[in-house]
């Protein structure tokens, strides 16, 4: 190995990730593995980031394989963001951001969406954890859901549906569709993650009681009365259950709240309730799932692989992450 593996850093939703660091330049960089014979989503998530270039995306610098303690693994080489995630920054600001700052990083995830469902590419995962912080701002990463919005103009297959439930679209818990208006329904509740250092959804007690109501119900996240008009106008355009009125990144880009909140971070911090960003609701790892026919089998399924049906959310476990092939 021409570079050298260091501590864990983070997991994503198909690998570990690590810092790393090249034995001759002394370069320090991010490295996602897996062992080669589980590789299949690496492998497909590399094939995406390599074809990304954006200064709000994270930088792909390459894949190897390597043999570690007698077993191969495949890892992709990405930049290292020395910040962490956005959820990090939110426990840093007392589990509420100031509007300012809002807008600050939301313009750039905006900005990076853009970018990807330009070039035909869905994130399918966009929540506070994915997205990663540094010198220049905030960044996206973790495309383990990623897919092509048109799979056959890329001599593919249909692809499973998959993210994390918490953050999912009503079209993609009910198993219709997954693409670009997903991605800003996943924007939206990752604004209201921002602002209040919780869940996008209140009082959720169990994951049946909430996946149904994302599916099925005339209900969306309730948007933060203290915001200002422009971000919860921002919000509402986000935020539509249905998918075909939700504004895309292009239409966002140009919106007063984002017009008007980019300019430098500003230092100020809000004090705010108690977070509950460390209980297990708001862990909950992403989760790629088969299609089914039929909505009401399509969420049984779901809330089966996402944890038991009466599953305490308080608890010290984790969701375990979980993937059916199609």
């Amino acid at each position: 190995m021409d570079w050298i593996r260091g501590h864990t850093i983070g997991r994503g939703s198909s690998a570990a990730v690590s810092a790393a660091k090249s034995r001759f330049s002394g370069e320090v960089f991010a490295v996602k593995s897996v062992e080669l014979s589980k590789s299949q989503l690496l492998q497909k998530e590399q094939k995406i980031l390599s074809e990304l270039i954006s200064p709000y995306i994270v930088r792909y610098k390459g894949y190897d394989v390597t043999k570690e303690k007698d077993k191969l693994m495949f890892n992709i080489r990405m930049e290292y963001m020395p910040d962490g995630t956005l959820s990090d920054e939110i426990r840093k600001q007392s589990g509420r951001m100031n509007e300012p700052l809002i807008g600050y990083y939301t313009k750039q995830m905006v900005q990076g969406l853009e970018y990807l469902h330009s070039r035909g590419v869905a994130h399918c995962d966009i929540k506070g954890q994915n997205i990663l912080l540094g010198e220049t701002g905030a960044k996206i990463a973790d495309f383990g859901c990623a897919r092509w919005i048109d799979p056959a103009e890329r001599g593919g297959d249909a692809e499973a549906i998959g993210g994390t439930p918490m953050f999912m679209a009503p079209e993609v818990a009910r198993g219709e569709e997954q693409g670009c208006a997903a991605d800003i329904w996943g924007l939206g509740c990752t604004i209201i993650e921002m602002a209040t250092g919780g869940s996008p959804w209140n009082n959720a007690t169990n994951a049946a009681s909430l996946l149904y109501k994302i599916a099925f119900s005339e209900q969306s996240p309730e948007i933060p009365k203290f915001l200002s008009s422009q971000a919860r106008d921002f919000l509402n355009k986000c935020l539509k259950r249905n998918s075909k009125e939700r504004w895309t990144a292009k239409q966002l880009l140009k919106h007063p709240f984002l017009e008007s909140n980019s300019t430098a971070i500003q230092d100020f911090v809000t004090s705010s309730p108690t977070s509950i960003l460390d209980q297990d609701i708001w862990n909950s790892e992403s989760t790629i799932l088969q299609t089914v026919s039929c909505p009401v089998q399509r969420v049984r399924e779901l809330i089966s692989n996402s944890g038991e049906l009466n599953c305490r959310w308080n608890d010290d476990e984790r969701w375990m992450t979980v993937r059916i092939k199609s």
